[in-house]
């Protein structure tokens, strides 16, 4: 055999072959380029495709009432966590959360901001003071003493009362510059664009009288652009609209973006959706615009309840009555006033959307459009708010056996205890990347949605042609953006004024949550008369072949497979998956209108039912064992072509 003739062939041959493999991709990747092939069904998409989950809302060791409660936990630590790792907690205690976050903002207080560590550690600026003295003395001593201070400081700053080196300049603005400074370089070592998103943000904590008005600031931007200019603090004002204005003089001046977004409008009292600007006078429309531009979210849930609506506010929902027990006392600090209904209106995210529908009949912007979101508010620098890994807000809340008896807070002949506080909530938000851009262009569009803990996945999309295909289809998204809006966004008349708007809604249960009981879609309208209404719709439910709508619209409960002794439940009821299209029977074209959906799980174990079961322990009847976590979508908005 000519082994060397065939070995010549063979390489001929397979050159040959080489050349026409080369030539056939050379014109497969000129037909590619000329757009003739589309395979791919996620290529080429430019609306987000993921839901990432995080904390708006975090406090660490650098806000004053954390460290003077026994925070020791600074953000590294906090970041730490929320990426994944283990970290022990400042009682001592190991934690670890059961996934990984995806974003995290640390919004410390910025009122003397890490001043109080100075107290603390005897820095001799600080010591002039007897009050200052005494708080150091106290914080040492930790416990009661160390709780008790934290409450004088709260009351102090709602009074006006502050010690005076806490907030002079000279004194105490070198500490909060540096501390500052130190953050935002924390932050940019964290940050790991596309798997981790270190957002930079601040709390500017106002607290008039003891009304919660607080606001979380976030940046679009980084460390480069967050130095250039101090936070503002709500020692030089408590007015919302002095905050704007240092907003808008930050985007102006130094060239980056931001935006606030205000929380526990249960705690204000009725400030927070008030009637008139924060001193008194008549809101008119540079103030509606103002505000509709800087504040496009607003906390539904966190730790501290939900802020969405109240049973007396919402009569006919079933599930108003939730995250509500032991905070409807009174505002944040149980001074002044007690809570009453009339004020519920003004403080309610429910009612606060209804009335943005009248203002903007009165002056042509609603104030109050804003999308819906979820933090925690924790202040020992643990983001672990699952109920069974739940480590509470604050250090003297962290797993023990009598933490569910401490008395967070006295006022009105009431008492705020640990078993009040609610296991919450996340930031869950549609965006295009894990990116501080991508997210925050996410936010300011208010395509979000908040969730009570669990991490279900939920897309809600307003238009005028869904069919009920579109909710069976694997390429659910695809028809939401494609023919109308997602949440958040704006639908307008359309020509047929006797078209309906339709809804595509879907929901995924969370893994390591409960099956899913039902959607629902809830409306606000105002009337001719300019009064405002509401209505919920169920739209799709579990177990659908053994319930069935009532004559009135409402569903038969879902059932209840909790065992309380052993802290568990069964998926043996509800439905992992939920999707749905619907169109308002109701639908007025002349009347200006919204819509979100909520989600709500089947009963669960809640964080006390875990207590109970690994410290062996037995809480009085009045402590709740069991819940329904839920999400709620960020709304989608109707305005007629008159405008209403």
């Amino acid at each position: 055999m000519n082994f060397g003739k065939n070995l010549t062939i063979l390489a001929t041959t397979s050159l040959l072959m080489i050349g026409f493999s080369t030539a056939m991709m050379n014109a497969a990747e000129t037909q590619v380029k000329k757009g003739d092939i589309r395979y791919s069904p996620y290529a080429e998409k430019k609306y987000p495709q993921r839901v990432y989950f995080g904390d708006t809302h975090h406090h660490t060791a650098n806000s004053g009432d954390a460290f003077m409660g026994g925070n020791r936990l600074v953000p590294e630590q906090a970041y730490r966590l929320a990426r994944g790792e283990e970290v022990i907690s400042s009682s001592g205690v190991p934690v670890k959360l059961s996934r990984p976050m995806d974003f995290l903002v640390i919004s410390d207080h910025v009122e003397g901001l890490g001043v109080m560590n100075e107290v603390y550690n005897g820095n001799p600026s600080f010591l002039t003071d007897e009050t200052l003295v005494r708080w150091g003395e106290a914080m040492k001593a930790g416990g009661k003493a160390a709780t008790d201070a934290v409450n004088e400081v709260i009351v102090a700053q709602t009074s006006g009362t502050l010690p005076k080196p806490l907030t002079d300049p000279k004194i105490a603005g070198p500490v909060m510059k540096s501390v500052w400074e130190a953050y935002t370089q924390t932050a940019e070592d964290f940050n790991n664009p596309g798997k981790f998103t270190a957002m930079i943000g601040y709390e500017w904590t106002s607290v008039p009288g003891g009304n919660n008005l607080h606001r979380n600031v976030l940046y679009r931007g980084g460390k480069s652009n967050a130095d250039k200019m101090m936070p503002f603090n709500s020692w030089i004002s408590e007015d919302p609209e002095k905050l704007w204005e240092w907003m808008e003089n930050y985007e102006k001046n130094v060239g980056g973006k931001v935006l606030a977004i205000p929380h526990n409008g249960n705690l204000s009292n009725g400030r927070m959706f008030e009637p008139h600007k924060f001193d008194g006078s008549p809101m008119d429309a540079e103030y509606v615009k103002r505000r509709q531009r800087w504040e496009r979210l607003q906390e539904v849930m966190q730790t501290k309840g939900s802020s969405e609506t109240h049973p007396t506010l919402s009569p006919n929902d079933e599930f108003a009555n939730f995250g509500i027990a032991g905070w409807e006392y009174g505002n944040l600090t149980m001074q002044g006033e007690p809570e009453s209904p009339e004020m519920r209106p003004y403080m309610y995210l429910r009612g606060g959307l209804m009335q943005g529908l009248s203002w903007e009949k009165k002056l042509g912007t609603n104030p109050f459009k804003f999308g819906h979101i979820g933090g925690t508010d924790v202040h020992n620098s643990l983001t672990s708010i699952e109920e069974d890994n739940f480590f509470g807000k604050h250090v003297s809340q962290e797993p023990r056996p009598k933490r569910w008896k401490h008395v967070a807070k006295k006022g009105f002949g009431k008492t705020r205890y640990t078993w009040i506080y609610t296991g919450a909530g996340y930031a869950a938000v549609w965006a295009t990347d894990n990116t501080r851009e991508a997210l925050w262009d996410a936010m300011f569009r208010k395509e979000t949605y908040a969730t009570s803990g669990s991490r279900m996945t939920v897309r809600f999309f307003g238009g005028w042609d869904y069919q009920a295909e579109d909710a069976k289809s694997r390429y659910l998204a695809d028809a939401g953006y494609t023919k109308g809006v997602p949440m958040g966004g704006d639908l307008t008349a359309q020509e047929d004024a006797s078209k309906a708007p339709t809804f595509l809604v879907a929901a995924m249960k969370d893994p390591l949550s409960g099956n899913l009981d039902r959607i629902q879609i809830i409306k606000g309208w105002l009337d001719a008369d300019g009064k405002t209404h509401e209505k919920i719709y169920n739209i799709a439910w579990g177990d659908a072949d053994k319930r069935e709508l009532n004559a009135d619209g409402k569903l038969p409960k879902v059932g209840d497979t909790v065992n309380i002794a052993n802290a568990s439940w069964t998926d043996t009821i509800g439905d992992p998956e939920l999707s749905g299209v619907w169109s308002d029977p109701d639908f007025n074209p002349e009347q200006k209108a919204f819509y979100y959906a909520r989600v709500i799980e089947i009963p669960t174990p809640r964080w006390t039912a875990y207590d109970q079961l690994r410290f062996g322990i037995k809480m009085t009847d009045d402590v709740p064992m069991k819940h329904q976590e839920r999400a709620w979508s960020s709304p989608i908005w109707y305005t007629p072509k008159s405008g209403g």
